[in-house]
């Protein structure tokens, strides 16, 4: 019996700390109440009702009949899926060959400067603000094929003839990913830059006097300073990339004979031009799975580099 109404008295005790810590916290919990329920509303509810229906054969947006793992099994098994999925994969790797180490060097570069260092900052900024529907209709005009194109406007300068840029299946995700690359440079750059600036001036005066010359401060201060943020900012980019629909959208249309198609544009293509919901939700969901590992990824990094 005493046992009992000491356990008794233990609950009361903590249900008593408990509602004193909400108490104590209820101004807090009152300003985030409305933003979770926006999150919920507007995020994982359409999340979790898309997998759902997901599994159904739709009539419009109406599930009229469970399929199953039919909608999975039609998109898996379809000749395009294998292609659109090696396509957006090598849309990562171009990523990360010509947009992942360039902010970084200019970063460094820029951190060196003694003047104009913030005339660089805001031009290098400046396409971040354009909207990327914007930037790809400017890169498309870039690479317009006849001598309308600006890149053939130089070559014709030169004497050389027009070239039909994104019609060149091998040309075509370069040259798409090097317009993300531009739009996305100084926003990368200003991070970088943030990091750079937040090293201790005293470690680099220190390895001077111990006779490092500048790879000597690269490899024993600065590196090792921004080895955290490069993995973070490895991971986010292929997240990013992963998901690349307007691009290719605005530039090619997944062109030419779908060499530059993704997973993406392939979910709006089920959806908006063919009227295949169920096998949109269904490249949504395998798509979410994938990038799904890789946040995992990136938030168990951040956990790490932050201890």
């Amino acid at each position: 019996m005493g046992k009992l109404c000491r356990n008794n008295k233990t609950g009361i005790k903590g249900g008593t700390s408990f509602s004193r810590v909400l108490a104590k916290n209820i101004s807090g919990w009152v300003l985030i109440l409305p933003s979770m329920i926006l999150f919920v509303m507007l995020i994982w509810r359409p999340i979790a009702i898309g997998i759902g229906y997901s599994f159904f054969d739709l009539k419009g947006f109406t599930p009229s009949e469970f399929v199953g793992l039919k909608n999975y099994k039609d998109v898996l098994t379809d000749t395009n899926f294998i292609q659109t999925l090696k396509n957006t994969v090598m849309y990562v790797v171009w990523s990360l060959i010509i947009g992942y180490p360039l902010p970084f060097i200019c970063a460094v570069m820029m951190n060196e400067m003694m003047h104009m260092k913030g005339f660089f900052k805001i031009t290098t900024y400046l396409p971040v603000i354009i909207p990327s529907i914007a930037t790809a209709m400017i890169w498309k005009m870039v690479y317009m094929g006849g001598e309308g194109g600006l890149l053939n406007m130089i070559l014709y300068f030169f004497g050389v003839g027009p070239i039909d840029w994104l019609a060149n299946k091998s040309l075509t995700i370069p040259l798409i990913v090097l317009s993300m690359s531009w739009n996305s440079f100084g926003s990368t750059l200003i991070i970088y830059l943030a990091s750079l600036q937040g090293i201790n001036r005293d470690l680099y005066e220190a390895a001077a006097l111990d006779g490092c010359g500048f790879w000597g401060k690269f490899r024993a201060v600065l590196f090792p300073h921004m080895r955290g943020i490069l993995l973070l900012n490895f991971v986010r980019q292929i997240i990013g990339v992963f998901n690349v629909t307007e691009q290719p959208l605005t530039m090619t249309g997944g062109g030419p004979n779908g060499a530059s198609t993704t997973l993406g544009l392939i979910n709006y293509y089920y959806a908006f031009k063919y009227g295949q919901y169920d096998k949109a939700l269904a490249v949504g969901v395998i798509t979410f799975l994938m990038l799904l590992v890789w946040t995992v990824v990136y938030f168990v990094m951040d956990k790490k580099i932050s201890e």
